[in-house]
């Protein structure tokens, strides 16, 4: 797989490839009764490589109704793989076009602890675009942010989310990005990534 030529020469971008490459990701088994989703973590290369967070829209039954999370959703039939997933619902939730050449790597799979949320395991991809890139949002988006990976590694970026559940109240680490928190699965796959990047 080349990569894109305006990759070359990031040295971040370099390292993360490299190490991305030099890993196995832990895939796991899907059981009875559990659905499979990826998502994509893409970066916009540039001297400071930016993420990609959307806000997900209010939507009534959503579990992850208005939570920061990375383009993605639930495989269909129509995709034959997790990667496909991940490129078809990064076009339909904000217009971006990813091809194979866009993913420089994946990284673990996840699934929700909460036993309240759907049975589903979750693959992410990590992917780069163009500097000049263009984002649509559909209407499962309420809003995009690129945030530097420099700001996500600053300690000042990491917070906790507080809620409760079932009665108990619960604190969960999480990132902010602007006035919002990424926290839950979409908080894991970040440190995973940061991770990488060392």
């Amino acid at each position: 797989m080349s990569r894109p030529d305006f990759a070359f020469g990031n040295p971040i971008v370099s390292s993360l490839t490299r190490r991305l490459k030099q890993r196995r990701p832990v895939e796991a088994e899907v059981k009875p009764g559990e659905r499979q989703a990826a998502v994509a973590a893409v970066l916009r290369v540039a001297a400071e490589p930016e993420l990609l967070f959307i806000k997900r829209a209010e939507v009534e039954r959503d579990p992850w109704s208005g939570h920061m999370a990375f383009p993605g959703g639930r495989r269909e039939l129509l995709d034959d793989t997790l990667q496909d997933t991940a490129i078809r619902e990064t076009r339909e939730e904000v217009e971006l076009k990813l091809d194979r050449t866009s993913f420089i790597g994946q990284l673990d799979d996840l699934a929700p602890r909460s036993l309240s949320l759907p049975r589903i395991v979750v693959r992410p991809f990590v992917a780069i675009v163009a500097p000049d890139v263009a984002l649509h949002p559909g209407d499962e988006v309420a809003a995009t942010f690129w945030v530097p990976l420099a700001i996500l590694r600053d300690p000042s970026s990491q917070g906790e989310h507080v809620m409760t559940v079932n009665g108990v109240r619960a604190r969960f680490p999480a990132y902010r990005v602007d006035e919002h928190l990424v926290w839950g699965l979409t908080e894991r796959i970040v440190r995973q990534l940061l991770s990488m990047v060392g």
